[in-house]
């Protein structure tokens, strides 16, 4: 198992960390794209894996359960195939089709909830189907991201230190929140070498990991309808809170003016740092980063199709609550952005 785990860790990390055009800071992205299986999931469940396996938790006759919108699940359904452990995947129906066609390949088996939780959300329908398999099979094992410590050092000794090694000076973080584990992560190593930098935490219109009211999201891979455990160990400055119209926004802004064809939370993340940026007085051009998670092709059928963001659109502002002109507008515009 060791050696197919070394083969496995040679597509893992040192992914690409570029600069991109902006008039008033100094504006960097690293995209954890270029990772396998294409998103930054991948660097914590290699790392919560080979950790189980060194500490004797799991062996080859384990059976890896796990909640996941996609990402994770796919990162572990990976690396459980190549080392031959039976992985079960707990998903919702905010996964993208892409991503659930894919995983019903690569699993041993796919469990999906339809029941919303008291916050709107998935989340907690799905851990509770995870507590269910876990009573039922024997020598199982939770990878559990949302408090599993492993996650925290992944991107610590992982990410977190890429980044750090890469400036000398660094005024900015902006990082997605879902399960906690990258912000916690990258957040502390990032402190430690620049003390001064401002960690801001990007989340999503409907998560209540921050304490704002909880309602429905359709945007997998951000956001959360807990408090993930993790974050209590980020050192996070500030906070802000994007619309899911405004992911879509920032998705298609990154691809048509720099060609980075990203996700959902990319996409917010970008959207976070283009608004906190517009109207702020700077004595200088700061160093900023922010994270391209994964890619844009599992969202071609959501957050890159026009019909969809028009069914967004109306999702989160009905016909008959809209009054007034621009409101309505929004989602025209948005739905339209791609295409110019």
């Amino acid at each position: 198992m060791y050696e197919k785990l070394k083969k496995l860790e040679r597509q893992i990390g040192n992914t690409p960390l570029i600069q991109l055009e902006h008039e008033k800071i100094n504006l960097y992205t690293k995209l954890e794209f270029h990772n396998l299986m294409a998103s930054v999931k991948i660097r914590p469940a290699f790392y919560i894996i080979k950790s189980a396996l060194e500490k004797g938790e799991i062996d080859e006759n384990t059976t890896i359960i796990e909640s996941s919108s996609g990402n994770f699940a796919i990162a572990l359904a990976t690396i459980c195939r190549q080392l031959g452990i039976r992985f079960i995947a707990v998903i919702d129906p905010n996964i993208n089709s892409i991503y659930e066609n894919l995983l019903q390949t690569i699993s041993y088996r796919v469990v999906q909830v339809t029941d919303r939780d008291e916050t709107g959300g998935f989340l907690l329908t799905r851990i509770q189907m995870v507590q269910k398999h876990l009573k039922e099979i024997p020598n199982s094992f939770w990878t559990n991201q949302y408090s599993n410590k492993d996650n925290f050092k992944a991107h610590y000794e992982g990410l977190g230190t890429e980044i750090s090694n890469h400036f000398d000076k660094l005024d900015y973080a902006f990082i997605g929140v879902s399960s906690g584990g990258t912000i916690s992560g990258i957040s502390c190593r990032l402190k430690e070498k620049f003390p001064s930098v401002k960690i801001i935490a990007v989340d999503t219109e409907g998560s209540v990991i921050f304490g704002t009211p909880s309602k429905k999201r359709f945007i997998p891979g951000i956001g959360s309808s807990m408090v993930p455990p993790l974050v209590k160990e980020a050192c996070i400055d500030e906070v802000i809170m994007v619309s899911e119209i405004n992911t879509v926004s920032g998705c298609h802004e990154l691809y048509n003016n720099h060609a980075i064809f990203a996700g959902g939370s990319s996409g917010t993340a970008f959207y976070a740092v283009k608004e906190y940026f517009t109207n702020k007085q700077l004595e200088y051009k700061p160093n900023v980063i922010f994270i391209c998670a994964d890619h844009g092709m599992p969202y071609v059928d959501t957050i890159y199709n026009s019909d969809w963001i028009t069914w967004l659109h109306n999702q989160i502002q009905p016909t008959e609550a809209r009054e007034d002109e621009p409101a309505s507008n929004e989602g025209k515009e948005v739905s339209n952005a791609i295409f110019r």
